[in-house]
């Protein structure tokens, strides 16, 4: 198996992850998985309410336990939460078992992309871009860290974007 079998995308939440990882899997004839949706339809539940009952912690037990089960498969686009590079064992899964893509983007790009929704439990707070400002000093290092590949997605078309990297996934494919 290639590492380029499967490719992780990997970022902030606003950065683009499902809108690029499903064109990305549409250019390279492979599924695309949503790490979150797939939490949400096994769980019958959305994120908040998930995030309102068993808190984060809750949360990212699901979400790692989530990514263990799907990263083991092969021949898949997988966006993953943008928090799930917080845990040192799932930076690891990602690393092993697949072409890890990180997806920057700016403080100011993802506020503009998560300001009137709803459905993200760490924006709901009185300051929603000091947050985003906190999480990005946070863990940008880790996905720095974890990441095969570093792509801004600021002032970037999606598909372009898409079909930037099946070339580059392509380069990576035929030198490893």
């Amino acid at each position: 198996m290639s590492k380029t079998d499967n490719i992780f995308l990997i970022g902030p939440m606003g950065a683009g992850k499902s809108t690029i990882g499903r064109l990305l899997a549409a250019e390279l004839r492979l599924p695309f998985i949503d790490s979150d949706r797939e939490i949400e339809e096994r769980c019958g539940a959305d994120i908040p309410w998930i995030f309102d009952m068993e808190g984060e912690q809750g949360f990212r037990d699901r979400e790692s336990a989530m990514l263990e089960e799907l990263a083991k498969s092969r021949g898949q686009v997988l966006a993953t939460g943008g928090g799930a590079i917080e845990r040192p064992e799932n930076r690891r899964l990602l690393v092993s078992h697949g072409f890890v893509i990180y997806l920057h983007t700016s403080v100011d790009r993802q506020y503009d992309r998560t300001a009137r929704d709803r459905k993200r439990p760490l924006l709901q707070t009185d300051d929603p871009r000091g947050k985003l400002e906190q999480l990005m000093a946070h863990r940008d290092p880790l996905y720095r860290e974890t990441a095969d590949l570093v792509v801004s997605t600021d002032g970037r078309n999606a598909r372009s974007l898409a079909h930037d990297l099946v070339a580059r996934i392509r380069s990576a494919k035929n030198t490893s």
